[in-house]
């Protein structure tokens, strides 16, 4: 997730939607109380403390990991981890030469060459060959051999997002000592630059260990893993316990008695965490790479209401506030308290209503009709968007936000979303549902003020048709995700502005955040061919004939692109541009300082 010069022609969509993260806010509020004189202190200077309000509770420091891909936890490892590629404001990439360097060697095949400067953990260990392995283990599922339906096989690492864009590559060969790693495709793929995804590098010393294993033994295992073939699946145990490790280590909501999870790669580690409350990250001075942070500490305070995070902004208990939900009162707020600067943007961030596809009420495709034409798209955005953004529109696609420009509007000629959805149709949902009375169930962020909104307008709407709406409400909504027992959600997705890897983690049959069990065989293929293709504009096509599929199957509804602002008082110098991706504020943390 990320912060440039290409190394060739970039071959990803500006425009497309790549890995995304989980977005919402928690019940909880946050703790401190020494307070900060406003106004400008003069030039900025190394050293000294900033202060963050998060609205979410930290629960990992591997957000690669299903269960932990949360807004919060990828802003700590935007902190704590690099990777070869940064994205900024733009949306465009460009090389992190102080990781490593990277080329493209041929087209055809497609092979990369990578080359590590001289990165290292914070505890002094190299970032090596082990590393790099492991990584792409991860990232390539190489050695996965699950059948669709889940009966047979496994796959050794339960990412959030996909295999997509490593998964036709060969082992990497490596050079002698280590630091030279090439990578051949077996076909061609849009997003080979931003391939390695920082949230999932991880520490194969200290993955090892948990492991069970020494670091050596680990590389052992990962050179000599089998290719996966869901054809003939074969167990693997010790790289089962490699993938065990990866999956559970480095979750953990409080300070962990053994600190070796703690390991950046970062300008900043992880010092301490407070459960519920907060999380604090101090410079890290092993630190190898090109951009070093020039504060000493970095507080994020886990506040969940945005009122009291403006209340602790004004009183200088935080110097930095992003929320993830705005409303027009707090926006009124913030912009009334002195010596505070204030950018406003439009977030690569979505809000939408997914229907469970394992759950028996929506198996019926009439059903699932039936309950989107009751959903007041139009009233949520009239009494919660547009007193933020008075030109806010309903969203017409699952692929595009509004602010992509001609790919949404090509999408939203295309999916029929209008037509089918535009207006709330109470007694076409009466005549599908034919005199049942269903009984859906929806789980969402009790904690967010505007969920809760969102859930009643919803619940209203759809008694009138016959439904019975059932209110799982629950603070810990992003853990009751992945585990499907609910009928429909209602959450947000965060992105990192660039490739095409929200394709494969959502929409695709198995995919890692695929959490409403969404299968379309047809789907499954423009996905593929989407993921291969180097073409921008037949890409967009492609990905324009899913979003169709979609709403065509009734799968769930858009409801609108989130807007966003930052808030910070003028004594933080380096908080200067807006960043509309899941990063946000984090992508230059290095920059940051007091004046």
């Amino acid at each position: 997730m990320g912060k440039y010069t290409f190394k060739g022609k970039a071959a990803v969509s500006l425009a497309a939607i790549a890995a995304l993260t989980l977005t919402g806010c928690a019940s909880v509020g946050g703790g401190g109380d020494d307070k900060k004189d406003g106004g400008d202190s003069g030039a900025a200077k190394d050293g000294g403390v900033v202060t963050v309000a998060e609205t979410n509770k930290f629960s990992g420091a591997n957000p690669g990991y299903t269960k932990t891909n949360l807004d919060i936890n990828g802003h700590v490892a935007a902190m704590t981890r690099e990777s070869f590629v940064n994205v900024d404001t733009e949306q465009k990439l460009s090389a992190n030469e102080g990781f490593g360097t990277y080329k493209k060697t041929s087209d055809d095949p497609l092979t990369v060459e990578y080359e590590l400067k001289d990165p290292q953990w914070s505890d002094g260990n190299k970032i090596d060959k082990a590393d790099m392995l492991l990584w792409w283990s991860v990232l390539s599922g190489y050695a996965n051999d699950a059948d669709e339906e889940g009966k047979a096989g496994k796959n050794y690492f339960t990412i959030a997002g996909s295999t997509d864009i490593l998964h036709t590559t060969d082992m990497p060969k490596f050079s002698e000592d280590g630091k030279k790693m090439t990578l051949t495709w077996g076909k061609p793929n849009a997003d080979w630059e931003i391939a390695f995804d920082s949230n999932s590098l991880m520490p194969a010393h200290v993955v090892a260990k948990k492991a069970g294993m020494s670091e050596d033994q680990l590389l052992k295992v990962l050179e000599e893993q089998k290719k996966g073939d869901p054809e003939s699946p074969q167990k693997q145990p010790e790289l089962e316990k490699i993938g065990k490790a990866w999956d559970t280590s480095f979750n953990f909501t409080s300070t962990p008695e053994e600190k070796d999870v703690l390991v950046s790669s970062g300008p900043y580690k992880i010092e301490n965490v407070v459960e519920n409350n907060s999380i604090t990250l101090k410079k890290n001075e092993n630190y190898k790479g090109d951009a070093p942070g020039k504060l000493d500490e970095i507080t994020l305070r886990t506040i969940g209401d945005a009122t009291a995070q403006i209340q602790a902004l004004r009183n200088g208990e935080v110097d930095i506030m992003q929320p993830g939900n705005v409303n027009k009162d707090t926006l009124d707020q913030v912009q009334q308290i002195e010596n505070v600067n204030v950018q406003k943007g439009d977030q690569l961030a979505y809000d939408h209503l997914d229907l469970n596809f394992g759950s028996d009420v929506f198996k019926d495709e009439k059903v699932r009709e039936a309950f989107l034409k009751t959903v007041p798209r139009q009233q949520i955005v009239d009494q919660l968007i547009k007193p933020v953004k008075d030109d806010a529109s309903v969203l017409n696609s699952q692929m595009y936000v509004s602010s992509q420009g001609e790919p949404y509007q090509k999408a939203e000629e295309k999916n029929g979303a209008k037509e089918k959805y535009g207006d709330v149709d109470i007694e076409g949902a009466k005549k599908l549902l034919g005199g049942k009375a269903p009984t859906v169930r929806i789980l969402f962020n009790n904690g967010n003020p505007q969920r809760v909104d969102t859930f009643q307008l919803i619940k209203e709407s759809a008694e009138k048709a016959g439904f019975k709406v059932e209110d799982l409400g629950d603070p810990n909504w992003s853990e009751k995700l992945p585990d499907g027992d609910y009928d429909a959600s209602l959450f947000g997705w965060v992105s990192p502005g660039v490739g095409t890897e929200m394709l494969s983690q959502i929409f695709k049959t198995g995919g890692g955040g695929n959490y409403n069990k969404y299968s379309n065989k047809n789907v499954d293929k423009l996905v593929d061919e989407a993921r291969t293709n180097l073409d921008e504009k037949a890409r967009v096509d492609q990905i324009t004939d899913i979003d169709k599929h979609t709403f065509e199957d009734a799968y769930g509804l858009p409801l609108f692109q989130s807007v966003g602002y930052v808030a910070t008082s003028d004594k933080i110098a380096g908080v200067d541009k807006y960043q509309p991706n899941q990063t946000g504020v984090f992508w230059n943390v290095s920059e940051w300082s007091r004046k």
